[in-house]
C-alpha cells in the first residue's frame, strides 16, 4: 500500500469515527473535514495553500486548495458539531473550567475570540467560544451567553470552579455564577473597593513572595469571597477573590496559565491560527473549532505518550516539552507515515482523559 493510499485510508477511518459523533453530516462532507484536519495536523499551518499540500488526492494543487476552502467555509459545520466531538473526552467527575481571551491583528482588522475551556491531562481544551465583534475586553452578556451555551450540556454540578482573570469581574457577572451555583476563582483589579477600601491599601508592606489574606470573608463583587493577595518577584501584586478556601485560592488561580498555553499551541508556537488570511467571524470561528479538535487530540495523544514513559523535566521539574507538543509529534509521524499505531491514536480521541485532580496541573511550556 502506497503512503497516498495509506492516508486515504486514515481519512477514511477517521470520517466513520465523526459519523458516529455528528449523525446528522453527510459522509462526504466528514470525508472532505477529515482529510483536511488531518492534512492541517502536518502542516502546521492554517494557510490554505499549505494545508492542500498535504491532501492526499490526486488532483491540481489548485484543486486542493478549494477542497480546504469548503471544509472551513461549510456552513453547516457548527461550533455544536465540534463540542459533539469533544464531550467524549471529558472523564466523570468535577472539572475545573477556564475562561479568557486570545486575540491578534490580520492587517488593520483585529480578531478577538472569548473561549471557555477545561483542563483536561494538564492542559485547557477549549469547548465553547464566540468571535467578538469589536477589540478589548468581553462584555458581561457575552460572557454569561457562553457560560450558558456549556451549560446546556455540561450542568454546573460538574463544575469543580471558573477560572479567570482581571477582565472577568463585575457585580452582575459574578452574580450570574453564584445564581448557577458557580464556585469562581477570580483575579481583581487593584482598585477594587473592599470594606470600602481600596484593595491595594490593605496589603500596602507586601514583600515579594509573601501570601497575605483577610481573616474573614469580605463582601465583593455583590457576595461574600476570600480575598488573598501576593508579590511577584517582579513586583506585581496578584489578587484574587475566591468563594474557595484560603489554601486553595492561589493552587487554583495558577491553573489559569494552563490557557495561555492552549492558546500558544493554538497560535504562532503551535498550529499557527495567526497565519490565516479570514477575517469573516463564522469563519474564523469554524476554524478555531477545528483547531480546537486537533488540539484535544494531540494532548489525549501526548497523555497517553506520558503514562508509557516518563516525560523529561527540566532542573524546576517542568515538562521539557508539552503535553500537546509531544502528542503532536507522534500524531504527526502516525498520520505522515502510515503508521499502525494511527488506528490506536483514532481510538485515544472517543476515549476519556484520565481523571485528576487540579493540583495534579502541570506548568509546561508549548
Amino acid at each position: 500500500m502506497t503512503n497516498r493510499e495509506t492516508a486515504l485510508l486514515h481519512a477514511d477511518t477517521l470520517a466513520a469515527h465523526l459519523k458516529t459523533q455528528l449523525p446528522h453530516r453527510r459522509l462526504d462532507a466528514l470525508q472532505r473535514l477529515a482529510e483536511v484536519l488531518l492534512a492541517l495536523l502536518q502542516a502546521e499551518s492554517t494557510l490554505h495553500r499549505k494545508i492542500a499540500l498535504h491532501l492526499p488526492r490526486d488532483a491540481t494543487l489548485e484543486s486542493k486548495t478549494r477542497v480546504v476552502a469548503r471544509a472551513l467555509h461549510d456552513a453547516l459545520l457548527t461550533p455544536q458539531d465540534v463540542l459533539d466531538v469533544l464531550l467524549p473526552l471529558l472523564p466523570d467527575g468535577k472539572l475545573t473550567l477556564v475562561m479568557d481571551r486570545t486575540t491578534w491583528h490580520y492587517g488593520q482588522t483585529p480578531l478577538n475570540i472569548l473561549v471557555l475551556g477545561v483542563i483536561l491531562g494538564g492542559a485547557v481544551i477549549p469547548l465553547v467560544w464566540t468571535v467578538l465583534p469589536h477589540q478589548g475586553n468581553s462584555c458581561t452578556a457575552a460572557r454569561i451567553l457562553l457560560v450558558a451555551r456549556l451549560l446546556k450540556v455540561l450542568p454546573a454540578k460538574r463544575w469543580s470552579v471558573l477560572i479567570a482573570d482581571r477582565e472577568f469581574i463585575g457585580q452582575e457577572w459574578c452574580g450570574f455564577l453564584r445564581w448557577k451555583r458557580i464556585r469562581h476563582c477570580l483575579r481583581i483589579r487593584e482598585n477594587t473597593r473592599v470594606n470600602d477600601e481600596v484593595v491595594r491599601d490593605l496589603f500596602s508592606t507586601l514583600k515579594p513572595g509573601e501570601v497575605r489574606t483577610l481573616f474573614e470573608r469580605t463582601w465583593v463583587y455583590g457576595g461574600w469571597m476570600n480575598v488573598v493577595i501576593t508579590l511577584s518577584p517582579a513586583g506585581d501584586r496578584v489578587i484574587v477573590a475566591s468563594d474557595l478556601p484560603v489554601p486553595d485560592v492561589l493552587t487554583t488561580y495558577r491553573l489559569r496559565w494552563g490557557i495561555e498555553s492552549a492558546f500558544s499551541a493554538l497560535k504562532t508556537r503551535g498550529l499557527n491560527l495567526e497565519a490565516t488570511h479570514m477575517t469573516a467571524a463564522d469563519r474564523i470561528s469554524r476554524l478555531f473549532g477545528l483547531l480546537c479538535v486537533a488540539l484535544a487530540w494531540m494532548t489525549r495523544v501526548g497523555v497517553e505518550d506520558q503514562q508509557q514513559a516518563p516525560p523529561r523535566r527540566d532542573n524546576r521539574e517542568r515538562l521539557r516539552t508539552s503535553l500537546s507538543r509531544q502528542g503532536w509529534m507522534q500524531l504527526g509521524q502516525a498520520v505522515r507515515w502510515g503508521l499502525d499505531t494511527f488506528r490506536a491514536y483514532l481510538q485515544l480521541l472517543k476515549t476519556p482523559f484520565p481523571a485528576t485532580g487540579t493540583s495534579d496541573l502541570q506548568s509546561v511550556r508549548c
